[in-house]
């Protein structure tokens, strides 16, 4: 739908009269230009989401503004992926070019090899019995032990050094499922199954939603396979984040949704309903957000501490998860003030190692402060995320570096701007980041 045969025009101009707004005064409120909102009252330009949840909360239309704007293109999230192979094998291969470098595929990838046809092509296929003598007792601790340092290294460098590791660990433990006595069978398979989520969430980071769903489905059959439900209902909720990146609201609230349903354990459910609230938050109704964020604290205050020993799920890097998702939510709701409240102390408490949560983290606080109006913060902020994105090539949080930079373009006219965008620039592009005009005066 073009603008012009859009609603949202004509009922926010509505809107704004009937409250006894000035163009102005709401344009200022969401931190756009007189200009631009007048072009979009007058049907000529059509806002981002979240310009509109913005202009939506501060005229108190709970979600019916947002709901007139046209929706995005549909996002196929079951399209012709790679079937489980049903003879117990995983394969992957590597190709090596005549000039040393190489390429790493596994199922559910869209990776190519560049250019001409690879000089050497390497192929594995980890079947049942060459598995079948394996001393699995001795075997399983070390895998579990390379799990953990796997999601450590995932931390502070990018998909590609995790994703050649995860997924051999995965086809080797679904081997030794396959291969081993019942004894040991539920716990490979079930190491197998996180290995295979983790998976999931680095193709996400890699830019590659076609391998990450692959992946999440992968490791839902193997966590069935072993009755581990509660990994199941996670897997829902990695589908969840895939539709949110997507901007596909609905989904998101349906997947969270179920996603509560099928979790025992009060972390997952509480994860789901932080994950709805985000759905809510993307539709502009605050009122179903807030109940959704309210049941999540509620949830993760009486959630106890996860068993020593018992594989991660989710992030664990960010201290106080329930304040990010509840900034997240009151940023995308038109409340950045109260984000950048809630986001202003969390940076100090996340680990030094922990480069990919940092980055998520400060990402959200910069766009917070941009909306603001807090440019100079931002632009502080900002040069310290286009440094964390380059170490690890993380394609969520290029997503809201790019709105950052869309956010900051539109303020050009401030000197700190005009330094930090080249900066942002060479972070998207994974190019080294120069020290700011700032820093090297210091």
């Amino acid at each position: 739908m073009s603008p012009a045969q859009s609603d949202f025009g004509p009922e926010l101009r509505r809107r704004r009269e009937e409250s006894s707004t000035s163009l102005a005064r709401l344009a200022d409120a969401v931190h756009i230009s007189k200009s631009y909102l007048s072009k979009i009252e007058r049907g000529l330009a059509t806002p981002t989401g979240r310009i509109a949840r913005a202009l939506d909360a501060k005229l108190h239309a709970k979600g019916e503004l947002v709901a007139l704007l046209a929706p995005g293109p549909a996002v196929e999230r079951n399209g012709d992926l790679p079937g489980s192979a049903s003879t117990g094998t995983v394969s992957w291969s590597f190709h090596l070019h005549d000039n040393g470098e190489g390429d790493f595929a596994s199922p559910g990838s869209t990776t190519s090899s560049p250019g001409r046809p690879p000089a050497v092509v390497a192929h594995s296929a980890i079947t049942t019995d060459s598995l079948k003598n394996a001393p699995v007792e001795a075997v399983l601790p070390v895998f579990r032990a390379l799990f953990d340092e796997c999601r450590r290294l995932g931390q502070f460098s990018g998909p590609a050094v995790v994703i050649p590791l995860s997924v051999t660990a995965t086809a080797t433990l679904r081997g030794l499922g396959r291969g081993t006595a019942l004894a040991h069978r539920g716990a490979a398979l079930s190491l197998a199954a996180h290995f295979a989520e983790y998976t999931g969430w680095m193709w996400q980071e890699a830019g590659d939603d076609r391998a990450a769903r692959y992946w999440t489905d992968h490791a839902a059959k193997l966590a069935e396979a072993v009755g581990d439900q509660e990994l199941v209902a996670y897997t829902l909720l990695r589908q969840a984040e895939l539709a949110l990146y997507q901007d596909d609201s609905l989904a998101t609230v349906e997947l969270a949704q179920a996603a509560g349903t099928h979790a025992r354990g009060l972390r997952i459910r509480a994860l789901a309903a932080q994950r709805e609230a985000q759905g809510h938050a993307l539709l502009g109704d605050e009122d179903a957000c807030r109940r959704a964020l309210d049941h999540g604290a509620g949830l993760m205050d009486e959630s106890p501490p996860q068993p020593d020993g018992a594989p991660a799920l989710g992030g664990t890097q960010i201290p106080d998860i329930t304040a990010f998702v509840k900034a997240w939510c009151l940023r995308e709701l038109g409340r950045p003030e109260d984000a950048v409240t809630l986001l202003d102390t969390g940076q100090d408490a996340i680990a030094p190692h922990a480069v990919r949560a940092r980055a998520r983290h400060s990402a959200r606080l910069a766009l917070a402060l941009a909306d603001a109006g807090e440019i100079e913060r931002a632009c502080a902020v900002a040069e310290s995320v286009a440094r964390d994105v380059v170490t690890t090539d993380s394609a969520t949080v290029r997503t809201d570096v790019r709105q950052l930079r869309s956010a900051l373009t539109r303020r050009n006219g401030h000197a700190m701007v005009r330094d930090v965008l080249p900066l942002i620039a060479a972070g998207l592009r994974g190019a080294p980041v120069p020290r700011g005009r700032r820093d090297s005066e210091d």
